[in-house]
Order: structure tokens, then sequence, then C-alpha cells
């Protein structure tokens, strides 16, 4: 949900910035203030399959790179813990 809203109000601020023909600084200055959430999202889908979180550099890697980030963050995350915490996914058991 996090990628698509950024998708939306980016291509909304890019229509606006070229509506107003301003050279398209409101696009820029949103991607910068959601530089550091979209990373730490990345990081956490990530461990989610586990994986680091330095598999986002692969992404630097023109199209292959991208691909298999594409490909590690559409796989299912990993069933149960992991080395990067509990299943976010598994309901907590009542104790009693």
């Amino acid at each position: 949900m996090f990628v698509l809203f950024n998708v939306i109000i980016t291509v909304v601020l890019d229509l606006i910035g070229m509506a107003v023909r301003l050279v398209s600084i409101l696009g820029f200055v949103y991607g910068l203030a959601v530089l550091i959430p979209s990373l730490a999202v990345g990081v956490r889908r990530l461990h989610d399959t586990g994986r680091s979180g330095w598999w986002l550099l692969i992404g630097i890697i023109p199209i292959v790179g991208t691909i298999i980030l594409i490909v590690f963050m559409a796989t299912p995350g990993d069933r149960g813990d992991n080395a990067y915490g509990p299943d976010p996914k598994l309901e907590p058991q009542p104790t009693a």
C-alpha cells in the first residue's frame, strides 16, 4: 500500500507541476521527504523474506538488479520466525 500511495501522489504532483509549468519541484520535494520511510519499508519487506536489508543495494545494477529486487519483494514471506523476528502475519496465541 505504501508504494501504491507514493506512486499515486508522485503522479499527481508531477501533473500539477506540469500544469503550473514548474520544473517538477513538487515531486522532487515529496520524493526527498519519503526517502527514509521508503528504505525502511524495503528493508522490512526483505526481512520478512529472510534476506538482509543490504540486498536493496542490488537495485543499483541497471535492469537486472531491479528485476531481482522485484522478485525478492514479490515472494511470500517466511512462515514462522526467522533471523529477523517473528512472522507478522501470525496471530498471537492466547496465554492462559
